[in-house]
């Protein structure tokens, strides 16, 4: 298919009903209002259903009962209103219901401002619901990931029964890119044996739930579920890595903001600096494994963040002490610049070349 010009928020939507997904709930809030717009124009064009609920609240629970009737949904939201989905996000992943969930980050804490922000990591990576559940966290850099990952995402939603995060920011929301879509013409969706679609009389009704009143059972229902994240922890991680095997300084950033690192990195190694790149693209499960790749005489790891640090202590995690931990980040809704990370880099080096 020929490639076409869109904004972030109208492909990850067009992604979506390309995927498959047939429903949408969703409530307005910058910077993702976009997605909600462009889901209401043309998901009844495929005969799908577009709700503006009247909360996230409201929208969330929707979610969870579409995704419990067997139907590919999806809802996006930012910081505070993905923060208000949190409790029904916990049900989704109790009851183990497939669906995806997009936040396009803005800065906070609170109503903060609507500028693009990376506050959101412990969020979506951690849980802001209640109990030990796990999604796996997607985090595209460009609007082409971000077209690739909503649809892997439905699969993936599917393939564990599990929802799906698609954690971007409100740059990668706003910008416009040439995208290209995948032909899913002819895409068949997995047989639903578990959702409750009616019996037909043929069968015992099923039952979607999250609630285990007995203590035993819910003890099997959450080892059950931790079998289901280590699996996703074997299979799913994703990473994109650059000369870090001989770098002197390796820099860590994930989303837009590892696009502006890169553009770093040549600015570098033009003058001669020896310097490596670690992307996740899964923030959740998160690659710690590519950072034993690093050479123990490397003079650090430079995390680069729209935050005060919370990637950070994944990669402190991944790093063990082995390594020298740096972190540079911008809050608000102001984004590093290349000579900002230069700069930074420089210092690491301390004049040593």
């Amino acid at each position: 298919m020929a490639k076409v010009l869109m904004k972030g928020n109208e492909a990850l939507g067009a992604a979506a009903i390309a995927a498959g997904c047939k429903y949408f709930f969703g409530y307005p809030i910058t910077p993702q209002n976009e997605v909600p717009e462009y889901m209401s124009k043309e998901l009844p064009k495929v005969g799908g259903v577009f709700i503006q609920a009247e909360s996230e609240v409201a929208a969330i629970n929707m979610v969870y009962g579409a995704a419990g009737a067997g139907a590919r949904v999806m809802t996006s939201s930012s910081s505070p209103g993905v923060a208000l989905k949190q409790e029904g996000i916990s049900y989704c992943a109790g009851a183990e219901l497939p669906c995806v969930i997009v936040n396009i980050m803005r800065g906070g804490p609170g109503l903060g401002g609507i500028q693009p922000s990376q506050t959101d990591y412990f969020q979506a990576t951690r849980g802001g619901g209640n109990g030990d559940y796990r999604l796996l966290v997607l985090a595209p850099a460009n609007v082409q990931e971000l077209v690739d990952l909503v649809m892997l995402g439905f699969d993936k939603a599917d393939e564990y029964r599990n929802p799906v995060m698609i954690l971007g920011d409100g740059m990668i929301g706003q910008m416009m890119e040439p995208v290209e879509f995948k032909d899913n013409n002819n895409q068949e969706l997995p047989e639903k044996t578990w959702a409750t679609v009616g019996t037909k009389g043929e069968r015992k009704p099923n039952v979607v739930n999250s609630l285990y009143l007995d203590a035993e059972d819910l003890e099997n229902h959450n080892t059950r579920l931790q079998e289901k994240y280590a699996k996703m922890k074997a299979n799913e991680t994703r990473v994109e890595s650059y000369n870090i095997e001989d770098a002197d300084v390796v820099i860590t950033a994930y989303g837009t903001t590892s696009r502006i690192a890169k553009t770093a990195i040549a600015k570098l190694e033009k003058e001669g600096y020896k310097v490596g790149l670690i992307r996740p693209i899964t923030l959740w499960p998160y690659p710690y494994d590519e950072f034993s790749k690093i050479k123990d005489d490397c003079k650090g790891v430079l995390t680069v963040e729209m935050n005060t640090g919370q990637m950070l202590e994944d990669v402190k995690l991944a790093l063990n002490g082995r390594v020298p931990a740096y972190f540079y980040g911008r809050t608000g809704g102001m984004v590093p610049t290349p000579e900002e990370i230069v700069e930074k880099v420089k210092e690491i080096y301390g004049g040593d070349r």
